[in-house]
């Protein structure tokens, strides 16, 4: 049952029939007091003037008995007295309403002996008459005495006012339950309706739906618990899926660092299979190369060997690197340090292409709990790619502190990294540069490095419109010692 119908069953009805049946109460105790009234008026004169009239009659005097009815009138709505024998006969009368009794009605009330009194109609005209014997000193009825009075507008028309009265109660009633149901629905059952909407429609999946705050103050209220509650679903929402966010990053990450320790063990075994070849090759071109029956021609070929097989040994020592296990020595480095060293390191890159470095370091500088010469390689490492992309003329360095986590962000404004290799670029070999100009390991080995920090390194488009990297390492020791990172993330991670 709805709300509306409930409350007007429960309390409207009741009370109206309450007030109903006290109103039919007092209309009723209003006729029969004024009936009650009426009736002890006339009774009360009809024994005023019964006695004198019952001693004229007995002495047989006519002007005394005249007197005494023309007395009556003095009475209020008094309109009629007669004087009957107790055979009916009329003796002498005044005024209205001789009709209203038969003879027989007159001789009954005198052989009975007692006063009679009733409502009669005569000519249009309402009357309580009252019948009194008069009886002589000795107790003998000598006749009747008959008094008439006239009711009075109100006495005639309270029947009438008793149904006006009603149906004034019944209009009223209506009215009064008009105006609930309409109160009812505009100050209640509409603000109740805009809640349910809002509440079917965060149902549906609108999660940013929330409620108006207006009507009265207790719908103000319950919208604004309302919409208290729907704010900290969304935010109870938003933190679950910021950690399975979270959860499939740092998944991610220990698959790639998975990978990467395999790749890394792999090659280191094939580096040191081919070190030994390498050297004998290197001995032997050496060796030539200090022969005086090679011609100049021959040497420059030599030269070359010697060049590729310096350049196969780097690559081998880079493998060997990548796949050891490494215990990092940390010390405490400041931040604005370390930047500087890797920029004097590619200052020769940066100025060959023109290339303007752009530093935003955080005031007073932060210090990090690192190896300062592993961070300025993977500095020097991101700032030199940067500085070989085609078409570069800026590079910004950006670094932010958040809680126990520095954030480290390098980016330029070249043409950036595809997104289907933006997945790959920390994988061994890997590299975008022509053949002959990139062994594919440099950021293999910035990877292997912040992971060995507890750091995490992501790749993202940068809003320089170039390629940006980000570089996020703890503050403090223990962050990378007890758990998992889980630095805070603005960036997709690789």
């Amino acid at each position: 049952m709805r709300l509306r119908n409930l409350i007007l069953l429960t309390v409207i009805v009741p009370l109206f029939l309450v007030l109903l049946v006290f109103s039919l109460v007092a209309i009723t105790s209003l006729e029969e007091n004024v009936r009650s009234r009426l009736e002890r008026e006339v009774e009360v004169i009809t024994h005023v003037i019964g006695t004198t009239l019952g001693h004229a009659l007995s002495r047989d005097a006519a002007e005394p008995l005249e007197e005494t009815l023309h007395s009556v009138f003095s009475f209020h709505r008094i309109y009629g007295a007669y004087v009957f024998d107790d055979r009916g006969r009329e003796i002498y009368g005044l005024g209205l309403g001789e009709a209203l009794f038969s003879p027989e009605d007159i001789r009954r009330v005198a052989e009975e002996g007692e006063m009679q009194a009733d409502y009669r109609q005569h000519d249009e005209w309402h009357y309580y008459s009252a019948l009194k014997p008069l009886t002589s000193p000795s107790g003998e009825v000598l006749g009747v005495l008959q008094v008439n009075r006239l009711n009075t507008g109100v006495e005639n028309y309270t029947g009438f006012l008793s149904q006006a009265a009603l149906l004034a109660f019944v209009v009223g009633a209506a009215g009064v339950v008009l105006g609930l149901w309409w109160a009812f629905r505009h100050h209640i059952e509409r603000p109740l309706k805009r809640l349910l909407a809002v509440m079917q429609r965060v149902e549906t999946g609108e999660r940013d739906r929330r409620a108006p705050v207006d009507g009265p103050a207790e719908y103000q209220q319950l919208a604004v618990a309302l919409n208290g509650m729907l704010d900290g679903l969304a935010e109870k929402d938003a933190d679950i899926a910021a950690s399975r966010r979270k959860e499939v990053e740092l998944e991610q990450r220990l698959r790639k660092s998975k990978k990467l320790a395999e790749l890394g063990v792999l090659a280191a075994g094939v580096a040191h299979e081919i070190g030994a070849p390498l050297t004998v090759i290197e001995g032997q071109a050496q060796r030539l190369a200090r022969s005086e029956a090679i011609g100049e021609r021959e040497q420059a070929r030599l030269t070359r060997i010697h060049g590729e097989v310096e350049r196969i040994v780097t690559i081998v020592r880079q493998l060997m690197e990548l796949g050891r296990q490494h215990n990092v020595t940390k010390e405490a480095r400041p931040l604005d340090e370390l930047i500087q060293a890797a920029r004097e390191l590619v200052e020769e890159d940066l100025e060959a292409h023109a290339i303007r470095l752009e530093p935003e370091l955080p005031s007073p500088s932060p210090q990090l709990l690192v190896n300062g010469q592993q961070l300025i390689q993977v500095l020097t490492n991101l700032l030199r790619n940067a500085a070989q992309a085609e078409g570069v003329t800026r590079v910004r360095l950006r670094a932010r502190q958040e809680r126990d986590w520095l954030t480290l962000c390098v980016e330029d404004d070249g043409p950036g990294i595809a997104d289907s290799d933006q997945g790959k670029v920390f994988d061994p070999f890997f590299t975008t540069k022509p053949v002959g100009q990139g062994s594919g390991l440099g950021l293999s080995m910035v990877h292997r490095i912040v992971n060995d920090h507890g750091g995490t390194i992501g790749v993202f488009d940068s809003e320089l419109g170039g390629a940006g990297f980000e570089i996020v390492l703890p503050l403090d020791d223990a962050l990378d010692d007890d758990t998992p990172a889980t630095p805070p993330q603005d960036n997709e991670e690789a």
